[in-house]
């Protein structure tokens, strides 16, 4: 791999689908490294838009159009970094060589799609995951509910961030869970999986890292695992490192490298486990940095986006800890455009506390709009620091 000048004939060319949060610290990574970007959203003015060398609005889920701008950028790499992406044209992309498909065409294909993904591990793998049936209407769901079980937990096959997600107690539960479903799904597939309950201890994500090593063959670094708390699917703290018995985690990197070895490919991944004491089950895989990783910007010498940034380049990686840290939500609060945030000076004077503000053009009650970082020399301690800062920070109408 040589890397180029950016706006030169030299220069290498990464186009980003998705420009959130997310794909903004990874364009960000890629810009120290001397690399031309071009960042895709479905709105205008999106995180990443903002630092990117070239910005474009489109529908990703319009395979014809996504087709037609990868013709136009000509980029060496595409990193797909949602879920709402056209990847049956990404197949076809990669298959005419028109760029290279991060971490591969497939993997996009698979892990877009809940059942493609759980199919394979459960099914073509034969690694544990918590029982599970598809459903394609609500008859199905309700027969799928009663066969399991309650209480059960229904996702939409194509959401992130906890989007359509609920926990379903109950049967009179199931309507409004399977019309949630319906509005939440990033694709509106009509299709749902319904999941069994685990009783597991805490749930981990742990970042997967496939590099070139110094014979260009792939190898397999592991982050040290990271606890989080969610509600309704979506993060809301995570923290870094999660202690983990021996047992568990020797299981917890068998499980996450023979999933991400079958997915194939070069970058990172953010494999998501039930445990409970020694037993491991797999929950969920994104071939992208992940959003409890974000505590990866505090905690490692290399955070999860340079790490992905470097891995699709070919260049070395380097996963190890700092030290302790942790990270909570900055909700917006309201539904606006255009906020302001009070309480940023506050925060920051706190020992060892860090803010990113996303820069995300409009509020939702519940939307992701920055994140508190903090470290310390204990976990409880960085958590309490970095939920005191998220709660200092104050959006505002403008």
């Amino acid at each position: 791999m040589r890397l180029g000048t950016p706006l030169s004939p030299s220069a290498t060319r990464v186009m980003l689908l998705g420009a959130g949060e997310l794909g903004k610290e990874v364009i960000i990574a890629l810009q120290r490294l001397g690399v031309e970007v071009i960042a895709v959203d479905r709105y205008a003015n999106a995180p990443g838009h903002q630092v990117a060398h070239h910005a474009h609005v489109i529908d990703m889920s319009d395979g014809a159009a996504l087709r037609r701008l990868v013709e136009t950028e000509k980029p060496l790499l595409v990193v797909p970094e949602i879920e709402a992406i056209a990847t049956e044209t990404l197949l076809e992309i990669e298959a005419a060589g028109l760029a290279e498909v991060i971490p591969t065409a497939r993997a996009a294909n698979l892990t877009m799609n809940r059942e493609g993904i759980r199919r394979l591990v459960a099914e073509t793998l034969g690694l544990p995951t918590s029982p599970y049936v598809f459903a394609d209407s609500l008859d199905e769901m309700t027969a799928a509910a009663e066969k399991l079980g309650f209480p059960v937990i229904i996702k939409p096959v194509m959401s992130s961030s906890g989007k359509g997600q609920s926990r379903v107690d109950d049967a009179s539960q199931l309507q409004a869970a399977w019309d949630y479903a319906a509005r939440g799904g990033r694709v509106d597939k009509g299709r749902v999986i319904v999941e069994g309950v685990i009783d597991f201890d805490y749930e981990v994500t742990l970042l997967t890292v496939r590099a070139l090593d110094r014979s260009e063959q792939v190898d397999t670094h592991f982050c040290e695992p990271i606890g989080h708390l969610q509600v309704k699917g979506d993060y809301v703290e995570s923290w870094q490192p999660q202690p983990m018995s021996p047992a568990a985690r020797a299981r917890a990197q068998e499980i996450a490298t023979a999933v991400t070895s079958n997915l194939g490919g070069r970058g990172i991944f953010g494999v998501e486990l039930f445990i409970k004491g020694d037993q491991v089950w797999f929950s969920e895989v994104s071939p992208r940095p992940h959003d409890t990783g974000m505590v990866t910007l505090a905690t490692q010498r290399q955070n999860e986006f340079e790490l992905h940034a470097r891995a699709i380049l070919g260049l070395p990686v380097d996963v190890s800890l700092r030290e302790p840290g942790a990270s909570a939500v900055i909700y917006g609060g309201m539904d606006a455009s255009g906020i302001a945030y009070e309480g940023v000076d506050e925060a920051l004077r706190m020992p060892g506390v860090d803010l990113r503000l996303f820069g995300k053009p409009e509020a939702f009650v519940r939307r992701r709009m920055g994140v508190a970082l903090a470290t310390a020399a204990t976990i409880d301690d960085a958590r309490t620091r970095a939920k005191t800062a998220a709660a200092t920070v104050k959006p505002v109408k403008a």
